[in-house]
């Protein structure tokens, strides 16, 4: 039957789909998987109904879009595009064609020209319009039989039409009225259509656009990645650097390249690749009070945090999350009342953590030298890679030559305090004395430290002697400006900076209130120091006074200062370019070494204290409980807040894709750049 049914339809075909009115013929469909045209799929009722209204639906006016088209159908607007809709105003222009006598023009425009023509046969009668561009005027130029001088004698003629001698019927003007208003027609519909075809291209052109924008995202993209194997490149060739530097004997402050110079990307667990960016994914909260400083040695190693508590700074496992132990020292090192922990309760402003070596800056005015692999042994009877799985290899196996050394080292009679208990094991090596206020600022490499303090003056210290070597008077720079920089710089500006502080003497506290934090409350700036850096013999610091200052470690003088910042310097780094600095104006400011010019400056709402960069990103804390970071790429600004603090950020350290930020909140985040 159903054979039957689809040869029916194709020998006996209705519409589109060849079935008949039988009612049988209708549910013979309705069961049956017959296939329409090429398309393998069963018929529904949905095909049935419009099969049913097929008539209907021819039958139907079709609605006309909205707009210009609504006037015009579909087939007269295709008609007023084709060449044939000219056609009637062609045979207009043939219609009122006249015929005229020759003017004469060609020659009239020869002469206009200064160009030479034949002359005509003088017999002949001519009629040249040689009166201008008046033509109501006819000259005739006739012979006299008599004479064979030429009379000219013009005479005024009535100026008829040219169309005067032809005549339309009013058939004909009835049929040129509707010529004209069809051809106005047709312009109407060739500009809807120009018009069309413009917005349409407008919609590319943004189309477009909207291509490139995404084109050059992904350029700059690329140049990211060109910039970050360019910094792999580089820390893995520093890393062959201090394979080939490497010495049995290497001592304790010697057994790594500080990871300050370290720019390439660290060789991370393939865990590191599936954290979540942008978010904080571990939490340590053991502090009571707001994070004064921090540091760590690399990603997922040993990271040591300060807070104004008063209690010691404390040690952390990056891997693991826990806490290994604290900065203390026995007083029998240290004098009465000891370091960190043994009775003095003196806060760390700052610190730095290279490896297994750390050294801190307190308010007492000492720097300290603490062995990381020695924290916790006294929980522990040996240290081994699970309290510090971090550490190097080389610096293990230079472990005991470095503590030989040192034991060597607290002998001398010299600026650090000896007396080390017989066979006691303590985490703090020495102690540096020389500053007479807090050490707010320190950094080192190799066996060079340089520390900047609220006494005004900056120090550089031999690690292996404990020797102050040289100290640099931040007070006299600025009562002094050498002749060159007076010249590159404003002297207004100078003579600003020299007497607001020049007259400052060395026991005058310093203190600037900060700007309001996000959550509206403030605190009192003491730091005089904000910053130091340096590089070789080149040293960068940024002061008090606003002014970020370049000095010569091999004289000891301030060769260059960078004006500009109108607040104190909190915060600094510089590289082979550029030096970038934060202060309390609320601004981080680019500076180019090669001109001594602001070469970009960023503003945010609140005050700068904390900043670190590469060649591909500025990562800052800015008064808000998330990090700020800006793209030196893109120039585009975002924040850290997912599982951020819920207390402005202060302070901040990253290395690779991998953060750690310190907040008036007392707790440290771990963050996935």
């Amino acid at each position: 039957m159903l054979d039957a049914a689809s040869r029916s339809m194709v020998s006996k075909p209705r519409g589109s789909l060849g079935i008949t009115n039988s009612p049988m013929d209708f549910a013979t469909l309705g069961r049956a998987p017959l296939r329409m045209g090429f398309n393998p799929r069963r018929i529904t009722s949905a095909d049935l109904q419009i099969v049913e209204a097929t008539s209907e639906l021819l039958t139907a006016e079709v609605p006309e879009p909205a707009g210009p088209a609504v006037e015009v159908s579909l087939l007269r607007g295709f008609k007023a595009t084709i060449p044939s809709s000219e056609k009637s105003k062609y045979r207009r222009r043939r219609m009122r064609n006249v015929e005229v006598p020759r003017l004469g023009l060609k020659k009239l425009g020869m002469n206009a020209r200064g160009l030479l023509i034949e002359e005509e046969d003088e017999d002949e009668t001519e009629s040249v319009g040689s009166m201008g561009s008046d033509d109501d005027f006819q000259v005739i130029t006739h012979r006299d039989k008599g004479k064979e001088k030429a009379l000219l004698k013009p005479r005024r003629r009535g100026r008829e039409s040219l169309g005067a001698g032809k005549s339309f019927g009013k058939d004909e003007l009835t049929r040129q009225i509707r010529e004209i208003n069809r051809d106005k027609e047709n312009i109407h519909v060739r500009r809807t259509l120009m018009n069309n075809e413009i917005v349409e291209i407008t919609n590319k052109i943004h189309a477009l656009d909207v291509i490139r924008a995404k084109l050059e995202e992904d350029l700059l993209k690329l140049q990211e990645d060109e910039l970050e194997l360019d910094d792999e490149l580089e820390g893995v060739r520093e890393r062959m650097d201090i394979e080939e530097a490497k010495r049995p004997s290497a001592k304790l402050h010697t057994a790594t390249q500080s990871s300050r110079r370290r720019k390439g990307p660290a060789f991370l667990p393939s865990e590191h690749d599936e954290l979540p960016p942008g978010v904080a994914f571990m939490t340590l909260s053991s502090h009571n009070a707001p994070i004064s400083a921090l540091d760590f040695s690399e990603p997922y190693g040993t990271l040591v945090t300060a807070a104004l508590d008063d209690a010691p700074p404390r040690v952390w496992d990056l891997l693991s999350g826990t806490e290994i132990g604290e900065l203390r020292s026995r007083p029998s090192l240290h004098g009465e009342g000891g370091g960190y922990g043994g009775g003095g309760g003196t806060t760390v402003r700052a610190l730095q953590v290279e490896d297994h070596v750390c050294l801190t800056g307190g308010e007492d005015g000492c720097v300290r030298l603490w062995d990381l692999r020695r924290v916790g042994e006294d929980e522990k009877d040996d240290v081994t890679d699970d309290g510090l799985g971090t550490l190097s290899e080389a610096a293990e196996e230079d472990d005991a030559g470095a503590r030989e050394t040192d034991e060597a080292v607290l002998s001398r009679p010299n600026g650090i305090r000896g007396g080390q208990s017989e066979g006691a094991e303590d985490a703090c090596v020495k102690a540096l004395e020389g500053h007479t206020k807090a050490v707010t600022a320190l950094y080192f490499e190799d066996n060079c430290l340089v520390t900047g303090a609220s006494d005004k003056t900056l120090r550089q210290w031999d690690l292996t002697t404990g020797q102050c070597v040289m100290t640099m008077d931040i007070l006299w720079a600025i009562a002094h400006p050498t002749p060159a920089l007076t010249s590159s710089f404003s002297t207004a500006s100078l003579s600003a900076s020299s007497s607001a502080y020049h007259r400052l003497p060395g026991n005058t506290p310093f203190a600037v209130p900060t700007p309001a934090y996000a959550d509206g409350s403030w605190d009192m700036y003491t730091d005089f120091v904000g910053g130091v850096q340096f590089w070789g013999y080149a040293l960068v610091s940024g002061s008090g006074d606003g002014a970020v200052r370049m000095w010569d470690m091999r004289t000891g003088q301030a060769h260059r200062t960078l004006l500009g910042h109108t607040a104190p310097v909190t915060c600094l780094q510089f590289d082979e370019l550029h030096v970038v600095s934060g202060g309390l104006d609320k601004a981080i400011r680019i500076w180019d070494l090669r001109t001594g010019g602001v070469f970009e400056t960023i503003k945010y709402d609140h005050g700068v204290t904390a900043l670190q960069f590469d060649s591909r990103k500025i990562v800052a804390a800015a008064g808000e409980n998330g990090v700020k970071i800006y793209n030196r790429t893109t120039m585009q600004h975002s924040t850290l807040s997912i599982n951020g603090h819920i207390k402005p950020a202060e302070r901040l350290r990253y290395m690779d894709r991998y953060l750690v930020s310190g907040a008036r909140d007392s707790t440290v985040k771990i963050w996935a750049l």
